[in-house]
């Protein structure tokens, strides 16, 4: 199972990412901040400084239909933020 799902495009994501050299990907929920730091280290040939992580719980939602109340939910989310090394950077819309 790979650790790297795919890198968050978002305007927030891209605007951290040039000040700050700080890149965001979805990650597998089971994995931890050391896999990370190696999956990120071996898919992208940069070396990273820190690793964090967030959990964004699942959303619940119900609507009334004619058969009734549906209840239903999204999958947890896992994002890792991984600051890189100083005058490295990484190409996220070239695997597009």
């Amino acid at each position: 199972m790979s650790v790297l799902i795919k890198p968050v495009i978002s305007e927030k994501a891209n605007e951290i990412a040039e000040k700050r050299n700080r890149y965001t990907f979805l990650v597998d929920t089971k994995s931890n901040k050391s896999e990370i730091k190696y999956a990120v280290e071996q898919a992208y040939g940069v070396s990273v400084v820190a690793v964090r992580t967030l959990i964004s719980a699942p959303v619940v939602k119900s609507k009334y239909t004619k058969t009734g109340l549906q209840v239903g939910k999204t999958n947890k989310l896992k994002k890792a933020m991984v600051d890189i090394q100083e005058g490295q950077t990484i190409d996220v819309f070239g695997n597009i």
